[in-house]
C-alpha cells in the first residue's frame, strides 16, 4: 500500500483547534479511503519555545525534511512578545521555509457565492472571485544581507534590510506562475516597483525574457505594485495569477485575502523545486489566518482556511485531485447552506463551533467521494 508521510506542526493559538478538524478528514480517508496517509506531529513557534527555548528543534526540523508534506497551523502571541528576536515563534516558520527551501507561495483569493455579501467590497465586485498570488518566498528583503540596525552616535540609529534577487529565483518563480495559469485563465501579472527598484527593473526584465522564451502562450501583464493594490480594490476580476516578489507578495496577499470577507477562509502552499529524481516537491501547507489568541480554546475558530490547505496539499503533494475537487467543493456545499462560524456570520445563518464546522465539512466531503 502506498504511504504518505504528513508532518503536523499545529502551533499556537487557535492552530491545535484547527488542526483537529483536518486530522478527522485523514482519519476518515485512512479509514474508507486506504490512502495510507502516516501521521507525525511536532511543536512550533511559541510552544516550541516553552519546551525547547527555540522556535523549532532540530528533531522536529529533521521530520519536516523527511515527510511528503508539512501541514503548519499559526504560531506567536503576546506572551512570547519578549523572547529574543531569534528565537520569536515567527522564526520557527522562516527557518521551515529556508531549510525546506520552498520558495513558492501560492495563496488563492477565493470568493464563494454564499459569501460575497461578506467582503467589505460590493458584492457584484467579488462574486466569483478567484485569484491565485504566487509570492517569491526565500528573496528579497526579508532574506538580504546586511540586515541590522547601526547605531551612528549622538541618540541615531539606522535600521538596514537589503533588497536582493538574482536572476534564477525571478525565473523559476515566474516559470511556476506560468505554468498554473496554464491550468486556470492562461494569464499572468507580474508586479513590481521598477520606477524606483532597481530589483524591480531586473524582475521585469527576467519575468519578460522568461515568457518570451518558454510560455508565450500565457498572456502576460506588468503592473506597478502600489497600482495592482489599487485595481485589487477597484476591479479585482481582473485578474488571474499575480507574480511578485516576497515583500510584495506579503502585502498584496493579504488585501487580496480581506476581499473574500474573512482571513480565516484562505489557504496556502509553499512549494519547492521537484526532486530531479523523484519529481517530488518539498511542500508546506497553512491558513493565512493568525495564532488569534484572543479566541483560543473557545471552539470558535473558523477551521475553513486549515481544511482548504490540506485540500491544497491533496492537490500539489499527492496528486489526489479528485479528493482535493471535492473537498473544496463540501466547504462550499457547507457554506451553502448557511452554516458559519462567527466571523463570518450573517443574518438568517446557524452559527456554530470549530469542531461543529469541520464535522459538517466531513459530511459534505463524504456524501461527494461515495
Amino acid at each position: 500500500m502506498t504511504t504518505r508521510s504528513l508532518f503536523l506542526l499545529p502551533g499556537d493559538g487557535i492552530g491545535p483547534e484547527a488542526m483537529t478538524e483536518v486530522r478527522k478528514i485523514v482519519a476518515w480517508m485512512n479509514d474508507a479511503r486506504g490512502t495510507g496517509f502516516v501521521t507525525d506531529e511536532g511543536l512550533v513557534g511559541g510552544s516550541a519555545y516553552d519546551a525547547h527555548g527555540s522556535a523549532i528543534s532540530e528533531g522536529d526540523m529533521a521530520k519536516a525534511l523527511a515527510a511528503d508534506a508539512v501541514l503548519f497551523g499559526a504560531v506567536g502571541g503576546p506572551k512570547w512578545d519578549g523572547v529574543p528576536y531569534e528565537v520569536r515563534p515567527e522564526a520557527g516558520l522562516l527557518r521551515l521555509r529556508k531549510d525546506l527551501e520552498l520558495f513558492a507561495n501560492l495563496r488563492p483569493a477565493i470568493c464563494y457565492p454564499a459569501l460575497a455579501g461578506a467582503s467589505s467590497l460590493k458584492p457584484e465586485l467579488v462574486e466569483g472571485l478567484d485569484i491565485l498570488i504566487v509570492r517569491e518566498l526565500t528573496g528579497g528583503v526579508y532574506f538580504g544581507e546586511p540586515k541590522q540596525i547601526l547605531d551612528l552616535g549622538n541618540g541615531q540609529k539606522r535600521g538596514i534590510d537589503t533588497q536582493v534577487y538574482d536572476t534564477y529565483e525571478i525565473e523559476r518563480i515566474a516559470s511556476v506562475a506560468f505554468e498554473l495559469a496554464r491550468t486556470r485563465g492562461n494569464r499572468v501579472c507580474s508586479m513590481e516597483k521598477r520606477n524606483v527598484m532597481k530589483s524591480g527593473v531586473l524582475w521585469n526584465q527576467v519575468v519578460t525574457e522568461t515568457h518570451r522564451a518558454k510560455y508565450p502562450d500565457v498572456k502576460l501583464d506588468h503592473m506597478l505594485a502600489d497600482a495592482g493594490g489599487m485595481q485589487l480594490v477597484r476591479a479585482p476580476k481582473q485578474f488571474d495569477v499575480i507574480v511578485t516578489d516576497n515583500l510584495f507578495g506579503d502585502l498584496l496577499s493579504d488585501v487580496a485575502a480581506m476581499l473574500t470577507g474573512s482571513l480565516g477562509m484562505l489557504p496556502s502552499a509553499s512549494l519547492g523545486a521537484p526532486d530531479p529524481k523523484t519529481g517530488k516537491r518539498k511542500a508546506l501547507y497553512e491558513p493565512v489566518h493568525g495564532s488569534a489568541p484572543d479566541i483560543a480554546g473557545e471552539g470558535i475558530a473558523n477551521p475553513i482556511a486549515m481544511i482548504a490547505s490540506f485540500a491544497m496539499c491533496l492537490r500539489y503533494s499527492f496528486e489526489l485531485i479528485g479528493d482535493a475537487d471535492n473537498l473544496e467543493k463540501a466547504i462550499a456545499n457547507v457554506l451553502e447552506k448557511g452554516i458559519r462560524t462567527a466571523d463570518i456570520m450573517a443574518p438568517g445563518c446557524r452559527k456554530v463551533g470549530t469542531a461543529e464546522m469541520g464535522d459538517a465539512i466531513l459530511a459534505e466531503f463524504r456524501a461527494l467521494s461515495a
